[in-house]
């Protein structure tokens, strides 16, 4: 893989995950996940064999969900790109571990289709559990397990309508009339991941245009949904780089600029599910489900109503890669509260954005989130 792409994908999609929620592409892609791509004959979508070499077992895949597919084996196994791979000669076959994996991958398939009904109901993380090898006997615990004692007598108190939970969050943010009085955007801060630290800036504008930008000192990292689709760039002269299907899905929800008024509309069904605890803290979970997409999970604070927690998944051909968003530090600013601080965590790791400005009502002007024309190649001599 390019290192100047693999390292603009990478910084673009942090940036991504400044807008409020991620992908969960960014770490395995900047390990050089990708193998070695073979040039497109046609224009439109490709399988994953018409892309890259040596598909043996992802045949027909769509090619944009390969790397997410391999994503999962590297969380659900603890194992970096190398273990199962030749370093720059991704389809080489000369490992023993990538064979193997191709016969897991086989031996998943068969039962999801011959005792599930074809349902991916077994995945790799079924067994492994994160780490290379599956535990086949049960731990003995250091203690009696504690159990909770069920009376049959105890009828708790009803679930409350998902509706009415949605309703509590808009009037916690301040309510439609406040949500609506502001029609743009913009926040400048940090984002930490590991030991670096670098600013990040982010412009929104109703309905749904976002863009981010983290200045690294490689230059600027651009993520943006103009509305309609969402796209990838950065400085050095590359060339802006379309999202796919996966990616522009979760940046057209998160680009969402009344996303409380909205959440009602975006899923055809919202139900609720048993009480947890964040962080010591009471929260109800509220589930959103859309035909064809995999599941959003909602977590709002029992005490304050306000979203302290979002979980996605980007489906693969082998399961689901989640993508988790702690909210805090919530203030109010222009009649509204908003968080001026989150954590975005995944398998392969977690980092914080943290607000240290915010500005209401800035005109942006609709061309800062149009992608860009590549720049021109120079003439042959």
């Amino acid at each position: 893989m390019n290192k100047h792409f693999s390292s603009l994908r990478f910084a673009a999609l942090v940036a991504f995950c400044a807008m409020l929620f991620a992908t969960a592409t960014a770490v395995a892609q900047h390990g050089g996940t990708t193998p070695v791509p073979v040039p497109a004959a046609d224009a439109g979508p490709k399988t994953a064999e018409q892309r890259f070499k040596n598909i043996q077992v992802l045949k027909g895949v769509p090619a944009d969900q390969l790397l997410p597919a391999m994503q999962f084996i590297s969380a659900s196994l603890g194992v970096e790109c190398e273990f199962c791979h030749v370093d720059n000669a991704r389809e080489k076959d000369d490992k023993k571990p990538k064979l193997m994996a191709r016969k897991m991958i086989e031996m998943e398939m068969a039962i999801n289709k011959n005792h599930f009904n074809g349902q991916q109901e077994v995945t790799c993380y079924s067994c492994h559990r994160g780490t290379l090898n599956p535990v086949a006997v049960p731990a003995i615990p250091e203690e009696e397990p504690k159990r909770p004692l069920i009376s049959s007598s105890v009828i708790g108190p009803p679930f409350p309508v998902a509706d009415q939970i949605i309703d509590k969050y808009l009037a916690a943010v301040g309510g439609a009339d406040a949500l609506r009085k502001n029609t743009s955007r913009i926040m400048k801060g940090n984002i930490s991941f590991g030991q670096q630290k670098f600013p990040v800036e982010v412009f929104a504008k109703a309905p749904n245009k976002r863009i981010s930008v983290v200045h690294t000192p490689n230059g600027d990292s651009i993520t943006a949904y103009d509305g309609h689709a969402g796209w990838l760039g950065g400085s050095g002269g590359r060339p802006p780089q379309d999202m796919n299907s996966q990616e522009n899905d979760a940046v057209s929800v998160e680009a969402t600029f009344y996303l409380p008024l909205e959440i009602k509309k975006m899923f055809s069904q919202l139900r609720m599910r048993p009480d947890e605890k964040i962080a010591g803290r009471d929260v109800v979970q509220v589930i959103g489900f859309r035909d064809g997409k995999p599941p959003v999970r909602f977590f709002f604070d029992k005490e304050s109503s306000l979203l302290v927690r979002t979980i996605r998944y980007t489906e693969t051909p082998l399961g689901r890669n989640p993508a988790q968003v702690d909210y805090a530090d919530y203030r109010l600013d222009g009649g509204v509260k908003l968080p001026f601080q989150w954590t975005v965590a995944r398998p392969s790791g977690r980092f914080t954005i943290q607000v240290s400005e915010m500005q209401q009502n800035v005109a942006v002007d609709d061309a800062k989130f149009a992608k860009p024309a590549a720049p021109e190649k120079p003439a042959e001599k």
